[in-house]
């Protein structure tokens, strides 16, 4: 995998990644720095960037596309916790805080390409930035009461309710999940969310 600063497009990665919500207003001394590390990996649409249980844990920065965060139970049933996309990140920081197995996967929802790099590394730097480390404390933050807030709708919320909240929360990203995969993240059947959706045009 190319790095970023050797990649063809490098110029152009440049400019989507200082777009990130953490990268975003990293000095230019610690981004050369940064760069120099960063890898470029493209993944195909249902592609596992990251395996539920896995223990080499990496740091992800979405350069285009979009991934979900799902778990599964033994019985294969999963659940999407969440989707990212341009300018966000996916991280597995705290389960190498407490060394332990990545309770989740990473996955590929479209074609995406990510600047990625190993979480030790990524520490490193967010050790020696303070800023860099309250941004990504605040991002982490934001992500988990995100999931929180979703895990909680899905009980509160009526079906209607459930897509009228995504479309508001979400609206970057209204058209652009297939089908199969939103109706999944909101627990509702593919057929039902075609009909709501009929309903709200």
């Amino acid at each position: 995998m190319p790095a970023v600063a050797s990649h063809p497009q490098r110029d152009a990665l440049r400019l989507e990644l200082k777009q990130n919500a953490v990268l975003r207003g990293m000095s230019r001394r610690t981004w050369e720095r940064f760069e120099a590390r960063l890898e470029v990996a493209e993944y195909r649409k249902g592609e596992p960037l990251l395996r539920q249980g896995a223990t080499d844990i990496e740091q992800f920065f979405v350069i285009d596309g979009i991934l979900k965060r799902v778990v599964a139970n033994a019985e294969g049933k999963e659940m999407i916790l969440r989707f990212a996309a341009e300018t966000e990140m996916d991280t597995s920081y705290a389960a190498w805080r407490l060394k332990t197995p990545v309770p989740y996967s990473v996955v590929a929802v479209t074609k995406v390409r990510v600047a990625k790099l190993p979480m030790r590394q990524w520490i490193d730097f967010l050790e020696r930035d303070p800023q860099l480390k309250a941004r990504f404390e605040y991002e982490m933050m934001r992500l988990m009461s995100e999931i929180m807030a979703h895990s909680i709708t899905l009980h509160l919320l009526d079906a209607p309710g459930r897509l009228a909240r995504f479309q508001r929360k979400h609206h970057q990203l209204v058209g652009r999940i297939p089908g199969r995969e939103l109706a999944s993240y909101l627990n509702l059947t593919p057929e039902t969310l075609s009909r709501l959706k009929q309903h709200r045009r």
